[in-house]
């Protein structure tokens, strides 16, 4: 009896229907961009009612290319922008015109909302004067002495590992109830 209601109760949060509304305009899809350039790695962040699939960072230019798709005729956007990976006098073009976007800046981001008309493909670059602020450049053979380097077939086995302890565990802690549960 007691199964059988376990069983039904777990049914009823399985077989909930879930409603859904349809995509408007202000929908916040967010994107999470890791650019890797100079030896580190930075975090754009963007919530848009428009896609993201591809970016590109060309350090010689100091330019960041968001590459859009949008499937709405009014964009709206909020890209969060690292001062350190490109800071100064922020520049934007947008499909090869100037564009002037709203833009806040404190000593750590810089917080730029778009607002723009076009379904489709678009191209979003944003060219700045500063790089690396307050950074140095490391090369790939450049690596701090108290990192101890884990190669690949060592990160494996301790995945292994630790996966394998967990479901020993889960299979020891589900006999220990089950035991208990007869008594």
């Amino acid at each position: 009896m007691k199964i059988l209601f376990a069983l039904s109760i777990a049914l009823l949060f399985v077989i909930t229907p879930v409603y859904g509304q349809a995509l408007s305009d202000a929908t916040g899809l967010v994107n999470r961009l890791d650019v890797q350039t100079g030896g580190h790695t930075f975090e754009v962040k963007t919530t848009s009612n428009f896609d993201i699939p591809n970016f590109e960072f060309n350090k010689d230019e100091k330019k960041l290319t968001l590459y859009i798709s949008s499937g709405l005729e009014n964009n709206l956007g909020e890209v969060s922008l690292p001062q350190n990976l490109l800071g100064g006098n922020l520049t934007f073009y947008l499909n090869e015109q100037e564009y002037v976007p709203h833009v806040r800046t404190n000593e750590k981001i810089s917080f730029v909302t778009l607002n723009f008309t076009g379904i489709g493909d678009n191209t979003l670059d944003v060219v700045g004067t500063e790089y690396l602020s307050g950074l140095t450049e490391m090369t790939t053979d450049t690596s701090p002495d108290f990192m101890p380097s884990v190669d690949d077939d060592e990160e494996s086995i301790y995945t292994t590992i630790i996966v394998a302890l967990l479901i020993i565990g889960g299979i020891v802690g589900a006999i220990i109830i089950a035991v208990k549960r007869r008594k």
